[in-house]
């Protein structure tokens, strides 16, 4: 069950962000929002329609090209939809609010510098000749034992507030970011790095951290992939906001995912010229993606089943193309699709991999607006692209120096 939110906090934060754009029918939807929000007091407009308003925002802002923009407004629609904690939305947005947490956060910093260094002076007190390996095991233990560590059960304990409890899942949060930091092996190394960072172009580094992310997202699909149990709405959320993967024919993945009342859409794309691109995803562990019979091979019932959902999607997309233009600002007009669907690893009867992908070619060589892949051959893909990625970043190699001439007499 969803858990809608809005507050005076969310209204405040859409009423500055208003002021960030000059485009009229960004604004216009913008308004649409506060309009539903009304004024100070009351529920904010809490419920679907609000969410269904933020969702327009970021859409609008995507079709006008101010991805910065939609992301917030996305952010904003994950709050108002119960999917992101207000204080996580606050740091994004909020310069003031986001300067108290840092500086908390340097305090508590300083806080156990201190600690570590006091920890230390007892070490070297109570066994003057310890080492370095007797300061990390010492260390090594305190961060044990802090997992044993509570704050009681209530009963004559502490008792935390929501907003403390949220501090504190925050807390564990920078944990899991400061465990998975690369650590210098050596002091060296460590001067190394930060001579390479203060030189380093800051557009070269934003692509590095893009490439990065874009690595652990297609990590985290291949391991649902290989996981036999994972769902529909696991794949669904490796892929969110993800739209690289399926090609650089598409600029972003739009926010709405509901255009007609009887179609939601897995992941709708916006290419290029406007017009939408349909995703739809089915489960990975599909055994009879691919069957065979007397003696030929052919897609099974689940592939056709997913086809058959596509198409009645663009059938319903075609139909109401005039209200969806007017409404949302999306072409739908011919829009096309992408299913996909299974592995080979799952797939039985002795059929292989050469064999799938045969196979699916052939059937997509009929298909006008459809394409069927398998997770396979969407891994690949992205695979590829993000080696091609790779090399682009890195340095071309030195050219060797030319031979002298008494290296070409002696050749």
């Amino acid at each position: 069950m969803t858990t809608f939110r809005s507050s005076f906090t969310l209204w405040r934060l859409v009423q500055t962000a208003r002021e960030l754009t000059e485009d009229a029918r960004v604004r216009g939807r913008v308004d649409a929002v506060l309009h539903i929000m009304g004024g100070p007091g009351g529920a904010y407009g809490k419920g679907r329609p609000l969410v269904n308003a933020l969702e327009d925002v970021a859409q609008e802002a995507l079709l006008q090209g101010d991805f910065a923009f939609a992301q917030r407004f996305q952010r904003f629609a994950a709050y108002a939809g119960g999917e992101l904690f207000l204080d996580i939305l606050v740091n994004y947005y909020d310069d003031e609010a986001r300067q108290r947490s840092e500086k908390h956060m340097r305090r508590m910093a300083a806080l156990g510098a201190d600690r570590a260094v006091a920890a230390l002076d007892v070490l070297c007190r109570d066994q003057p000749g310890a080492s370095a390996a007797d300061a990390r095991d010492l260390f090594r233990g305190i961060a044990r034992s802090v997992d044993y560590l509570g704050l009681g059960d209530g009963e004559g304990g502490i008792r935390l507030s929501g907003k403390e409890a949220r501090q504190l899942q925050e807390y564990g949060h920078m944990e899991m970011v400061l465990r998975n930091l690369p650590r210098p092996a050596s002091a060296e190394a460590a001067r190394m790095m930060s001579d390479v960072l203060a030189d380093a172009d800051a557009g070269m580094l934003a692509q590095l951290l893009e490439l990065r992310a874009r690595q652990a997202g297609l990590a985290a699909l291949r391991t649902a992939v290989e996981d036999p149990d994972s769902s529909e709405s696991a794949l669904h959320e490796c892929l969110k906001n993800q739209e690289w993967i399926f090609g650089g024919a598409y600029v972003a993945e739009l926010a709405r995912r509901q255009y007609t009342p009887d179609t939601i859409l897995d992941i709708p794309l916006l290419r290029g010229d406007g017009s939408l691109h349909v995703v739809e995803l089915k489960r990975a562990n599909i055994k009879d993606l691919v069957i065979r019979r007397s003696g030929h091979l052919m897609l099974g019932a689940p592939a056709h089943r997913a086809v058959s959902q596509a198409q009645n999607y663009l059938r319903a997309m075609d139909e109401n193309r005039p209200s969806i233009l007017a409404e949302h600002g999306v072409d739908t007009r011919r829009a096309s699709a992408t299913v996909v669907i299974g592995h080979p690893r799952y797939v039985t009867g002795g059929v292989t991999s050469q064999e799938i992908a045969e196979t699916l070619r052939t059937y997509n060589t009929h298909q006008a607006r459809i394409e069927v892949i398998t997770y396979e051959a969407l891994l690949d893909s992205a695979s590829r692209m993000l080696a091609l990625s790779s090399a682009r970043q890195d340095p071309a190699p030195a050219s060797a120096p030319a031979p002298t001439s008494a290296e070409e007499s002696a050749a």
